[in-house]
């Protein structure tokens, strides 16, 4: 599987998360979200095998393909989009500094746009995105996602909830919060809803994300 060749023209949310990803990077690891998330999907039935496409889908700096890696699965390979060439750079770095614990070699990188994938249709088993819908029209988004994922195939979705902490987010990281009851309206237009769920306010990715397990419909659904 290789993407298509895409233009990327620099916008002003590349550039601001190309200036903090170093910060981002090291938010991430005191707050334990590559645990959280690891837990999380361990706990689901994803079917995935050493033969399934995987797409992290504004991956960041890494750290949801870490926690897929750490829940032990190993597909044939996995992709890590992003629009930020800086955040992509340093999860290429931490891929090869955790060789022995992730299958590196069958992660690739990627810079595109979340609204314009360069993936054909149905090209993916599972799409994994956490805080990144929040930058875009939720359905143009949740519409794209859809398109390059298998009918079957699953989307593990964590947006950023309404709550305290998530309104902190919005301010300093400069995108709109989509309310609950949108994401679950919007999300039915394209997926069946398999779960809604909360990670355990104990953890603190739990302060300002929640989760949806989603699933293409099939042909005959």
């Amino acid at each position: 599987m290789k993407p298509k060749r895409a233009v990327i023209k620099k916008t002003k949310t590349q550039g601001f998360y190309d200036r903090i990803a170093d910060v981002q990077n090291l938010a991430s690891k005191i707050n334990g979200y590559r645990t959280s998330v690891a837990k999380y999907l361990r706990s689901l039935d994803l079917a995935i095998d050493p033969d399934s496409f995987v797409l992290d889908a504004g991956s960041g700096t890494g750290i949801v393909t870490l926690g897929f890696q750490s829940a032990g699965f190993r597909p044939r390979q996995t992709v890590a989009l992003d629009l930020s060439l800086n955040s992509l750079k340093i999860a290429r770095d931490k891929f090869k500094k955790e060789k022995k614990k992730v299958d590196s070699k069958r992660i690739s990188s990627v810079q595109s746009n979340v609204l314009s994938l360069p993936f054909d249709d149905n090209t993916f088993d599972l799409v994994l995105t956490c805080g990144v819908l929040e930058y875009v029209s939720l359905d143009d988004g949740l519409r794209e996602l859809s398109r390059v994922l298998k009918p079957g195939g699953r989307l593990v979705l964590i947006p950023v909830k309404p709550s305290l902490v998530g309104s902190v987010l919005e301010f300093l990281y400069k995108f709109k919060l989509h309310p609950i009851k949108n994401v679950r309206r919007i999300s039915q237009q394209y997926f069946n809803i398999v779960s809604e769920q909360e990670f355990p306010v104990s953890e603190p990715i739990g302060w300002s994300k929640s989760i949806f397990l989603l699933e293409k419909p099939t042909a005959e659904a």
